[in-house]
């Protein structure tokens, strides 16, 4: 006879905060975000640390290697997503890592026999004024000279002119060597009235175009997640299959923290790889799940999973429960998975931190799973980040507004028949589905108003620090009847109502 669960199933609309005494200490701008993404001693801080706990999802429609940077430059971090080639995914990794703040890769460039008229099209294109003038017109030719707006006018030069004519020449011109900081360069600006500065490597290529205008660039950005040479982190999916070969390149590309991505993270498969990653790359942290109960979560803990992600079904773009009949309610699983967590702590001595995967709807649900009270330690999110334009979707119009392509792993569309393990060389169902999400513009403007709703409901619980999140929340179940009363219910106005 089956095992019969007799606790009800349930998601994080089936919950609300209750709120705590709110000390005098405890504001908006006192909260503190840092959370610990990997395996520590308890008493000790973590290998690696977020200053946001946001992570998003190891998918094709999300993590792309600009998200990554977006999401590192406001604290979080990204898993780049291992359906593609393992050059692709070495290639993406390095592209974050060799990401620099302030430092930009020009993407307005000529070559030197290039006529005015090309350069104007260029220029149009782009949006930017400053072109670098290289031997093959690459971004990483030898560079040859700067031409900007003001070094010609369309309605006064001839535009079958060469670029060459207009140019400042690169002996004219002052530049860097690849060992430039971000402080020399910005110096030098300032001192030398300069409005641009090339940074080129040994052979006189070009690396980097350092901009007066970005001067402010790392003071917007001061919870900025970062190595020892203060690279961007980057995290990398991987999976169970080719994790051999993957995981070495990746390694060696500089990924930070890797981590096995399954619909089904309780099998001998996860463990024995998590067992090989452990004896042959002991440096680097990986996770392992998905899972949604504390026995799952203590078989993958002991496996080696330095965190263990927590969720089945509970996706917006997930259809595993309706194909399979297998999963189990978010708050449900995060709640079994916290307390096989502190369980394992208590036994060991060793914190295990665990990510909740999925089944957040609303920005409130990311303060429930992390107070997370019921036990998080950090969410992953792929709707969330899909809206973005640091996103892998493209953005399309609609009669209601614009739109941006979402699809899941499970979906035909992103041909991830290994992550499903249905037998074959393909998908014989889908367990995911292709379609739109509302699209929502910048990810920094974004992430910085979930960040502001997190921090002002972690003060009205009276919490200063996550883990105090934790320990103190209350949660209250909730009815039909108190769920409808907590949303509006007049008849909202459709134009801004004017103040006399």
């Amino acid at each position: 006879m089956a095992q019969i669960i007799a606790e009800v199933s349930r998601t994080f609309n089936e919950f609300l905060l209750l709120p705590n005494r709110t000390r005098t200490d405890c504001s908006p701008a006192t909260v503190e975000l840092r959370t610990a993404l990997v395996r520590h001693i308890v008493g000790e801080r973590s290998a690696i640390e977020l200053h946001a706990p946001f992570t998003s999802a190891i998918m094709q429609a999300v993590s792309t290697p600009e998200l990554a940077i977006a999401l590192a430059r406001n604290g979080g971090l990204s898993f780049l997503h291992h359906n593609q080639s393992i050059q692709d995914q070495v290639a993406a990794v390095r592209q974050v890592k060799n990401f620099k703040a302030g430092f930009v890769t020009s993407d307005t460039n000529v070559r030197p026999d290039d006529s005015l008229g090309l350069l104007v099209d260029v220029m149009r294109r782009t949006g930017h004024s400053t072109a670098a003038v290289t031997h093959d017109g690459t971004a990483t030719g030898r560079l040859l000279g700067l031409v900007t707006s003001r070094d010609f006018h369309p309605q006064r030069h001839d535009l079958a002119e060469p670029v060459s004519e207009r140019m400042t020449a690169i002996g004219d011109l002052p530049h860097a060597g690849p060992d430039a900081t971000l402080s020399e360069a910005n110096a030098r600006l300032w001192d030398e009235r300069l409005d641009c500065l090339p940074v080129l490597d040994g052979e006189g290529n070009l690396q980097y175009l350092v901009f007066r205008s970005d001067y402010t660039d790392n003071k917007r950005f001061p919870n900025q997640v970062v190595d020892a040479a203060k690279r961007l982190r980057v995290g990398a999916g991987v999976n169970t299959h080719d994790y051999q070969e993957r995981i070495p390149a990746l390694v060696e590309a500089g990924a930070d923290a890797l981590c096995f991505d399954s619909s089904d993270g309780y099998s001998d498969w996860q463990a024995q790889a998590l067992t090989w990653v452990k004896k042959h790359y002991p440096e680097i942290p990986v996770g392992g799940g998905n899972v949604v109960d504390g026995e799952a979560f203590t078989f993958l803990a002991e496996a080696g999973a330095d965190f263990v992600k927590v969720g089945v079904g509970g996706g917006s773009i997930c259809i595993t429960r309706d194909q399979k009949g297998i999963g189990r309610g978010q708050a449900s699983a995060v709640l079994d998975v916290a307390r096989a967590r502190d369980a394992f702590r208590e036994r060991t001595g060793e914190y295990v931190p665990i990510c909740s995967d999925g089944g957040l709807v609303h920005d409130y649900h990311v303060a429930l799973a992390l107070a997370l009270a019921m036990g998080a330690d950090f969410v992953m999110m792929g709707r969330y980040f899909a809206r973005f334009d640091q996103a892998a979707g493209a953005k399309l119009p609609t009669r209601d507004g614009f739109v941006k392509e979402y699809w899941g792993e499970g979906s035909n569309r992103a041909r991830n028949w290994q992550r499903y393990g249905q037998g074959g060389q393909g998908l014989v169902f889908e367990e995911g589905v292709d379609g739109y999400v509302p699209y929502a513009g910048d990810l920094d403007e974004g992430l910085a108003l979930t960040v502001a709703k997190l921090r002002t409901t972690m003060v009205s619980c009276g919490s200063a620090t996550l883990p105090e999140f934790r320990s103190t929340a209350r949660l209250t179940l909730v009815s039909d009847q108190s769920f409808q009363e907590s949303h509006a219910s007049v008849t909202l106005r459709d134009t801004p109502s004017t103040v006399a």
